[in-house]
């Protein structure tokens, strides 16, 4: 028998309680063995729970539990999570956890030190939450040299676009309405912002690239100023706006970004809506490969957490995944490198003047169109060239709104 010990009873947490008891018999089945819960640790009392003699408020008590093999860190944040899952690796102890925002600042050194004692430290829900991505990246595709990935990790803010662009919605409505169904938070600011994807992207760069990925070296634009114009120019270039996280390697080095982008309808992106998220993993031997599924919730993201503890089970005193590597240097590629058309709104006085310009510099037959609600605002479409190149044409225009990237098909 297999004991577990759940720190935190949140959300998730409690999810985690109540799939590893429903599916008790089927955890047993596909484990080989019986998974049981000895402790949950929290600092609130449950005096009504149904199990109340597991909860306890000290994690030593786990830390000195033979028994207990496998720790579910499921508390979020930096602190306490971080001193609790390097004690309880440090112990030889498996941990599995959701804590994205841990793995993406952590990873590499928890991960090393998993790796010295022999034991794993798993995050299937850190990214995907019950999409399955993490294990089919070091599984299921590992035959494939993956060289992009790319997609919508955020529930959230697909949720507030897809308002914004079936309802016609402005940005602070849909917000709101995010916020009244519980999608958002009453502080959005890790979803709207890009936080939350940064920090997913980061932590699967890392595992597919094998190389650390520091997040606050990422690129990382949010969705607050994306306007309804926006979202109507968009539609008028047969696109539409989604925030994309997105990495790619190229040589010995990598790119990775967060950022609104102009979607192709032809992209199957285009189509991913509501709170639903989808990520396309492409490799030189699979080609491309698409997950797709709800994101977050409190069952959803049990689930990847319980089947990494089925897959840890397994394991107990062999470690698994590996590590990826820190890297001296800096070895990431500067944004302004990378090709890609890019979506331009001017803003002008003399309308037609900047028209001339634009044509002028991007070629005759750049594909503009006005603003009809004003006579000064109009956006374009650049053809594919490093942005450090759309920036130096810019420069010769007048008042530059705003840029976006255009996802490439390719």
């Amino acid at each position: 028998m297999v004991k577990v010990a759940i720190l935190g009873y949140g959300t998730v947490g409690s999810g985690v309680y109540e799939v590893l008891r429903k599916n008790a018999k089927s955890i047993k089945r596909k484990a080989g063995q019986d998974i049981d819960i000895k402790y949950i640790v929290d600092v609130r009392e449950f005096p009504d729970h149904p199990e109340s003699n597991l909860f306890i408020k000290d994690f030593n008590q786990v830390l000195e539990d033979d028994e207990v093999s496998i720790v579910v860190e499921v508390i979020g944040g930096i602190k306490p999570a971080y001193d609790f899952t390097k004690s309880a690796l440090s112990a030889g102890k498996s941990v599995v956890t959701s804590n994205k925002e841990l793995v993406a600042t952590c990873g590499t050194e928890l991960l090393n030190l998993a790796l010295e004692k022999n034991v794993n430290y798993m995050f299937e829900a850190s990214v995907g939450g019950g999409i399955p991505i993490i294990r089919p990246l070091h599984q299921c595709l590992a035959a494939n040299e993956v060289t992009e990935i790319f997609g919508i990790l955020n529930g959230t803010t697909n949720y507030i676009l897809t308002k914004m662009i079936k309802e016609h919605q402005n940005f602070d409505d849909a917000l709101s309405d995010a916020q009244a169904k519980g999608y958002a938070e009453r502080n959005p600011a890790a979803d709207v912002d890009g936080i939350d994807a940064c920090r997913k992207i980061t932590i699967l760069s890392s595992l597919a690239f094998g190389k650390a990925v520091d997040a606050n070296k990422v690129p990382t634009r949010g969705i607050r100023d994306v306007t309804l114009q926006d979202v109507k120019y968009a539609q008028k270039l047969g696109c539409v706006v989604k925030l994309i996280g997105h990495t790619k390697k190229e040589g010995e080095r990598v790119f990775c970004e967060v950022s609104p982008m102009l979607v192709p309808n032809e992209n199957p992106l285009s189509n991913v809506e509501d709170v639903f998220n989808a990520i396309t993993v492409k490799g030189d031997s699979i080609g491309e490969v698409i997950f797709y599924g709800k994101g977050a919730g409190k069952l959803p993201t049990a689930s990847a957490v319980v089947a990494d503890i089925i897959d840890t089970s397994m394991h107990l005193h062999q470690n698994k995944f590996g590590a990826w590597k820190a890297v001296e240097g800096d070895f990431s590629i500067p944004e302004d490198e990378i090709a890609s058309r890019v979506f331009v709104v001017v803003s002008s006085e003399d309308r037609e003047n900047e028209k001339f310009k634009v044509r002028t510099l991007f070629g005759e037959d750049t594909d503009i169109i006005d603003n009809s609600s004003n006579e000064t605002d109009f956006a374009f479409i650049t053809g594919n060239m490093p942005l450090r190149e759309v920036k130096e044409k810019l420069a010769a225009i007048g008042k530059v709104v705003k840029w976006m990237r255009v996802l490439e098909n390719e």
